[in-house]
């Protein structure tokens, strides 16, 4: 992803605050914030930050997963479903 067009001196965020925030919501697109000419923040929109949030989560699960399976902590389905039938009980 290029995202050139989406880096602005800290300046620019404290001289157009209220702007920025409609555009982050409309554009989805995060902003890079610099500092002295070097990249110091990136701000993103409330649902992009969600959804990242929520891709970072599932990819989590399926790390833990395959670590799991690698060192052989794996049980056939059937028997996982019937402990968890018996734990309702």
């Amino acid at each position: 992803m290029n995202y050139t067009n989406q880096i602005k001196p800290i300046s620019y965020l404290k001289a157009n605050a209220a702007e920025v925030l409609e555009t982050l919501t409309q554009s989805r697109e995060p902003l890079i914030i610099t500092q002295n000419g070097e990249a110091k923040a990136v701000l993103q929109d409330v649902a992009s930050y969600n959804e990242t949030q929520e891709t970072m989560a599932l990819l989590k699960i399926l790390a833990l997963g395959n670590r799991d399976l690698e060192e052989g902590k794996i049980a056939p389905a059937n028997d996982v479903f019937a402990r968890a039938r018996n734990i309702k009980e």
